[in-house]
């Protein structure tokens, strides 16, 4: 299994600002798409929880959300577990996997990535969330 994250974050470490993105940058939001189509994802819960109703669960993709609360629906394009060993363990062995955030999940994994896909975002930006140091 390849283990990736993938995140865009601001010269500040900023990667989201009140559950939400705080920029708008189409492009990036398109690269995430199809960097991350046909592979399982990995977030948490309150990452799942920011996605727009349209896009939730993300399409064409396992959607595995990390979360102590067991309220989140699963289905068939969901699974909802409860540890990040857990979470790689749902994923298809051999394939490549992306964690998607939070900042709590990145912490948890970052030490076991084998690539980062960072967009630097060339701004210093007002946020609530950070990506780990690395």
């Amino acid at each position: 299994m390849i283990i990736s994250l993938i995140a865009a974050v601001s010269k500040n470490s900023v990667i989201g600002k009140n559950n939400d993105l705080p920029w708008k940058l189409p492009d990036d939001m398109k690269y995430f798409m199809e960097t991350t189509r046909q592979h399982a994802v990995i977030m948490g819960r309150k990452n799942f929880d920011s996605l727009p109703p349209k896009f939730k669960p993300l399409k064409d993709r396992l959607n595995i959300v990390l979360t102590r609360n067991q309220s989140v629906p699963g289905d068939h394009d969901i699974r909802v577990v409860g540890s990040i060993d857990e979470a790689f363990q749902q994923a298809p062995q051999g394939e490549e996997v992306f964690v998607i955030g939070g900042a709590e999940i990145f912490k948890q994994t970052l030490s076991r990535a084998d690539r980062l896909y960072i967009t630097e975002i060339d701004a210093v930006v007002d946020g609530d969330v950070y990506f780990p140091e690395y």
